[in-house]
């Protein structure tokens, strides 16, 4: 593939504004694409206009390798902060901007591109790359849930998710968790409290137990790699008007979990909190977990990123991260496998105005992906 295709692609899906949904027209992009150098592919749908893809290049047997990337993006905000309109993928010198060009289209390209060249090559290689585009990784990931639970990685013996590093290897993550509390009160008009029940009384005094409960387990928990638990309550809504006493409050919070107190460990003791809580209250709080990830950490000795090392002079850092990604979810197939998450650009830039992604890192690491590819499947 000519230079200019490399990044006619990458421009093209970037102009696809798959902002948290509309997947589905980047894998019927991709789709095309594949087909156009021979590689049949299948959409995996989640629901009406989001679809996952799954695409695989096999010479025969031998092991397989998995090649992962999300296909939706986060909204673009107010656009008229952007430099340039956020789905116009627009060039200046070195820089290619665009809501999703780092997070994580520039990966997901790199790793489809390195596919397609592999097999206009010609080039020989022993076992099977397997594409894994998926949807929603940006609200639950949703795509890599589906994917994992209907079986489509349980054949994999490592993966590359192609999100944003830099030249990091990520082998380890944390998980995430996110709640919600309500409270339940009774209205009163707040001159006569007495005739009522204050529910942001109450859930203030839960909140604090959760506090004091959770820095506890920030405190005596520790990974080398990945830090102590984080938590924090980051929502809060009570109340309806200034004179009354309010009948329902709720807070929401977020905890970025480790393997040494995971999630299932974390949620048991949020429902403890809550349990004793309502044992001496005539107004039980609700306690729901919207969102759980688990953390996780891979085997940083593994095959795969000795192959990966071997294509740098200097070895790369083997770190980990704090940021939740597909791989929470595609490491809960039957049978265990290498992971790495591994691609262009860093993780300082995406989310932000003015996203971008350097384009002679995109275009180089197509060139390593490949150089992965041949030496993991020699």
């Amino acid at each position: 593939m000519e230079k200019q295709k490399r990044i006619q692609v990458l421009q093209d899906v970037v102009r696809i504004p798959s902002v948290n949904g509309k997947e589905a027209e980047v894998a019927d992009y991709l789709s095309q694409l594949l087909e156009e150098y021979g590689i049949e592919s299948q959409h995996v749908t989640y629901c009406n206009g989001r679809d996952n893809l799954v695409a695989s290049l096999s010479t025969g047997e031998g092991k397989v390798l998995g090649l992962s990337g999300h296909m939706d993006v986060v909204s673009a905000g107010d656009e008229d902060l952007w430099k340039y309109p956020p789905f116009e993928a627009h060039i200046d010198s070195n820089r290619l901007y665009g809501r999703g060009s780092t997070d994580m289209k520039a990966g997901l390209m790199a790793l489809v591109v390195a596919m397609l060249e592999l097999k206009e090559e010609g080039c020989p290689f022993r076992g099977t790359i397997k594409l894994l585009a998926t949807v929603g990784e940006e609200v639950g990931e949703l795509g890599s849930e589906q994917l994992t639970r209907e079986g489509y990685v349980d054949d994999l013996d490592a993966l590359i998710i192609g999100e944003p590093t830099g030249y990091l290897l990520n082998y380890a993550h944390k998980g995430s968790i996110n709640y919600t509390v309500i409270s339940h009160g009774k209205e009163a008009h707040s001159s006569m409290p007495q005739e009522g029940y204050n529910a942001i009384h109450q859930l203030n005094e839960c909140m604090l137990i959760i506090n004091q409960k959770m820095d506890k387990v920030t405190e005596t928990y520790v990974n080398e790699e990945l830090g102590r638990t984080i938590h924090n309550i980051t929502v809060i809504h009570g109340g309806e008007q200034v004179n009354s006493i309010p009948n329902k409050a709720v807070i929401q919070g977020n905890i970025r979990t480790i393997p040494e107190f995971g999630n299932e460990k974390v949620i048991a003791l949020l429902e403890e909190i809550i349990s004793k809580f309502n044992k001496k209250s005539s107004f039980p709080l609700e306690l729901t977990i919207d969102y759980n990830k688990i953390p996780v950490q891979a085997d940083k000795d593994s095959a795969l990123i000795k192959t990966i090392q071997k294509q740098f002079d200097t070895p790369l850092p083997i770190v980990g991260g704090p940021a939740t990604t597909d791989a929470a979810e595609f490491t809960k197939a039957k049978k265990s496998f290498d992971v790495v998450i591994f691609g262009p650009s860093v993780m300082s830039v995406p989310h932000q105005v003015n996203e971008y992604v350097e384009i002679d890192n995109y275009l180089e690491m197509i060139n390593v992906y490949k150089a992965i590819i041949k030496s993991y499947l020699r």
